[in-house]
């Protein structure tokens, strides 16, 4: 069963000469308990499409369904972390995760509170940090905060938007293996958005490239066993053949978009030197 749903959406920014179109016909379904990569080259729309499954941005065409519903706007059911953090500079760990426990269970007792808020700190292991502000904690600590307070929010759907893509490899792959735990320990459903193939593989049930004109590449179903061992995956030949495709695939859009930029390029350059040879040809497009 899907719980979020893509029909038909098409998004961009500007108007009429000035518009930049990012995302096209795009059809996505997220079933109920996957966990679902989204994976591309920067500037392809990640952000975009992360804000329309949150609510934030409405499509221009199309429609999104949360459980069969339309989306019109943010909700507590589905909680977001974005790249950049966002947290409150004049509050400590805890205060900012007990920010988050407080919208949610304002009806609780200050004790219950307290006790999910120790829960969620000690998830994404930041007790020792509890009294530190974020200026004293590192980009990997400020990141497990972030996703704390969505966990917080206890959303049925946990949005991801390259939540790690800013830290060095090593906090990456902790943090990799964080994420693997708390889906093992809440079964919630996520959408990841990421630029790393080994990222995606490790996490997901399901990937799917979006490809650089702003459309979905095809979808790849993840068949590896969890809990899942990097070492074990060096060895792997499931995953060695995952990686090829999916790398493979994403190298080809490239060069498809490496392709219109110099077809652009050269046609601008030869309708400036023949004007009249410009209004005769129909390969001097518009890129789009």
């Amino acid at each position: 069963m899907s719980i979020l749903e893509l029909k038909n959406v098409h998004a961009g920014y500007g108007s009429a000469q000035s518009r930049t179109e990012v995302l096209k016909g795009i059809d996505l379904r997220v079933e109920d308990g996957e966990l679902l990569a989204v994976l591309g080259f920067s500037g392809t729309g990640k952000t975009t499409l992360i804000s329309l499954l949150a609510g934030l941005k409405a499509p221009d065409k199309g429609e999104v369904f949360f459980k069969d519903a339309p989306v019109t706007g943010p909700g507590p059911e589905r909680g977001v972390a974005f790249q950049s953090y966002a947290l409150m500079p004049w509050l400590t760990v805890e205060d900012n995760i007990g920010l988050a426990v407080g919208a949610v269970h304002a009806k609780a007792s200050r004790a219950e509170r307290k006790a999910l808020t120790e829960k969620y700190m000690g998830m994404v292991g930041l007790t020792h940090a509890r009294d530190r502000r974020p200026a004293e904690l590192s980009g990997g600590m400020r990141q497990r905060v972030s996703v704390a307070r969505a966990l917080a929010m206890q959303p049925e759907v946990l949005l991801l938007d390259e939540p790690l893509s800013a830290l060095d490899a090593l906090t990456r792959a902790k943090l990799q293996d964080e994420f693997a735990e708390i889906r093992a320990e809440t079964d919630a459903t996520m959408v990841l958005i990421t630029n790393d193939v080994d990222e995606a593989i490790f996490l997901a049930d399901r990937i799917v490239p979006l490809n650089p004109d702003g459309t979905l590449g095809p979808d790849y179903r993840v068949a590896l066993p969890r809990p899942r061992n990097r070492v074990a995956l060096n060895h792997d030949e499931t995953y060695h053949r995952l990686r090829g495709d999916i790398t493979k695939y994403l190298m080809e859009a490239g060069e498809m978009r490496k392709a219109r930029v110099t077809v652009a390029s050269f046609c601008r350059m030869w309708c400036r030197s023949s004007p009249s040879k410009h209004r005769q040809t129909r390969r001097c497009r518009r890129p789009t």
